[in-house]
């Protein structure tokens, strides 16, 4: 092989990765919202975790990424080790759908079915299609199709021109020796395993392979234990994904490569051990890339069949090679959630995003009713509550902030997109309610040391006050978590009745201190009180009209109030009168 052929060779090597990468992209993008169900839907079931691993590796095409996720999951507390040791399984067979894509390069035959049936004749025509998609149509899921279609378009032409390039070693006599040598079991597992862990990707791995055989030199005794190896080398990406990671995600990367380790050997003691015994016609001779895919399938099969049934002992190997040890305590498990490994998988990382803000608005939600409380009845372990909620909720702020924007960097869907921009729109709403939780918290704790307190008509007052602010906060909060824009429309109505509120307490409160049923001291408490109240209301106002928003894809909040009152004024005035009798002063 002359310079030219190494770059005829490293050019298809190139366009074969890219493709890989580019379709793989375009798969996760079109099954966001399905990777997010399936993955959600991990139970204790044996059964459906390898089923489930088989099918997320299959979609994703990539059981590294696979794995990484479930490091991600388990270092999270999201996963138990036990739940994550049938997906590996399963994605090990789902991993071999790469290699039947690419045995389609074997394909023989003079007839016309049978050449339109091979990647090249096709592979054009969907090229064609993915650039019409992806160029002239607007729809985003049209785009993600032309995605995978175009990356299947052009790993096939990577395989291609690979396959012409070594096509000519077949004439090497030292190429041809390279090869032999790894006939030999231990050689082949380690030069498998080591180009594997080099490129970090057993799919493309195999791939490769497939491409060498077209040179008509690989034997199945030269293929099987490359195989084997390459299984192994795969391993090396959840390796260096849980350095760093807690104890359980450690032991899922132990999992996987004792797994695939004590699968490796096993086949081969019982492959070799019957070959010594009976003798395989078959181990000379020259294999084809769908035989490859064939042995990788058989392999990965046989080994989840046979250690399916232990993977409780599997899970206690890995707890023995990675022992318990004193760990640096988590400061709060659902900012765990927020595992970087997600990055590469965003509409993974989008659904952990999500989880994290419906707990801070939880939070956010407990704080305001936990402060409004103390104005009733003053406790100072609820007021230390208050105050330690308001510590943990600008750590939920200042996490996922600075999570979304590593987060927008990676290619998004609309749908992602648009459920981190809420996000991002909300999270500020979210910490000042708390910060206005906290404030009214001081404002029962004065009252409660200075020993004073409300007339009854100014308790009453409040009373029916802080129980609107109650409902818009549930209303607000729970259409945020829901997203549900039903809910999400009355809260505007309500927020418009706690301005009239808060203003009618006011003036009443001035008519008390003219008659001197009420003092001074206590005036500057309520108008805090009343003032914080109704900032409340403000923010649970920016939290459901940034839902509504979302739901049409805009976020333009003087729009939507402008709208509302102008299209919607007699559903809007309803709404309002409704909430008018039920918190009426009077």
């Amino acid at each position: 092989m002359d310079i030219f052929g190494v770059l005829q060779m490293i050019g298809g090597l190139c366009l074969f990765l890219f493709g890989m990468e580019t379709m793989g992209d375009g798969l996760t993008r079109t099954s966001g919202s399905k990777l997010q169900g399936i993955l959600g839907s991990l139970t204790s079931s044996v059964p459906k975790g390898v089923v489930l691993g088989c099918v997320v590796t299959a979609v994703i095409q990539s059981s590294s990424a696979t794995t990484v996720m479930l490091v991600g999951f388990v270092n999270s507390g999201i996963m138990q080790l036990s739940q994550a040791i049938p997906v590996i399984m399963g994605a090990n067979i789902g991993t071999t759908a790469t290699a039947w894509l690419l045995s389609l390069t074997a394909l023989d035959g003079d007839s016309v079915f049978m050449q339109l049936l091979k990647p090249m004749s096709f592979s054009p025509i969907l090229a064609a299609i993915a650039i019409v998609f992806m160029m002239f149509m607007k729809s985003e899921k049209k785009y993600n199709i032309g995605m995978i279609l175009i990356g299947f378009a052009v790993l096939m032409y990577g395989m291609d021109i690979m396959s012409s390039a070594v096509e000519p070693l077949r004439d090497v006599p030292e190429f041809v020796s390279i090869l032999t040598m790894f006939s030999n079991p231990v050689l082949g597992v380690a030069a498998g395993a080591v180009f594997t862990a080099a490129i970090q990707s057993s799919s493309a791995s195999v791939g490769i392979l497939q491409a060498l055989c077209l040179t008509g030199s690989v034997t199945y005794g030269t293929a099987i234990p490359i195989i084997m190896g390459q299984n192994i080398g795969t391993c090396v990406t959840a390796i260096l994904s849980s350095i760093g990671a807690n104890k359980g995600a450690k032991r899922v990367a132990a999992v996987h490569l004792s797994f695939n380790i004590i699968g490796t050997v096993i086949f081969l003691l019982a492959f070799y051990g019957i070959n010594a015994l009976v003798g395989f016609g078959f181990m000379g001779d020259v294999v084809n890339p769908a035989n490859i895919a064939v042995i990788h399938s058989i392999f990965n099969v046989f080994s989840t069949a046979l250690l399916l049934p232990f993977y409780k002992q599997l899970e206690k190997l890995a707890i023995l090679v990675v022992k318990d040890a004193p760990e640096k305590k988590v400061q709060d498990e659902t900012l765990s959630l927020l595992d970087e490994r997600f990055l590469d998988t965003p509409s993974v990382a989008t659904m952990q995003c999500k989880k994290v803000a419906a707990k801070m608005a939880q939070l956010s939600r407990d704080s305001i009713m936990a402060a409004m409380g103390l104005i009733d009845k003053f406790d100072e372990d609820r007021f230390k509550y208050v105050d330690l909620l308001e510590s943990k909720i600008d750590r939920y702020e200042d996490a996922l902030s600075e999570y979304i924007v590593k987060l927008e960097r990676q290619e998004l869907s609309n749908e992602d997109n648009t459920v981190l921009s809420m996000i991002l729109h909300n999270v500020g709403d979210l910490e000042r309610i708390s910060d206005h939780a906290k404030n009214i918290s001081e404002s029962a704790l004065e009252l409660n040391r200075k020993s004073i307190r409300f007339s009854p008509d100014a308790e009453r007052e409040v009373g029916i006050y802080m129980d609107a602010v109650r409902e818009i906060v549930d209303m607000a909060v729970d259409s945020f978590i829901e997203r549900d824009v039903e809910k999400a429309a009355s809260v505007e109505p309500l927020e418009e009745v706690i301005d009239e509120i808060h203003a009618e307490v006011k003036n009443r409160h001035i008519e008390r201190l003219r008659k001197g049923i009420c003092t001074i001291e206590l005036g500057f408490v309520l108008s805090d009180l009343g003032t914080n109240l109704e900032r409340v209301a403000d923010h649970c106002s920016n939290l459901a009209i940034c839902t509504i928003e979302a739901a049409e894809g805009a976020f333009d909040m003087h729009r939507y109030t402008s709208r509302i009152k102008k299209y919607d004024a007699e559903e809007f005035e309803q709404k309002e009168r409704g909430f008018e009798a039920k918190y009426s002063l009077d």
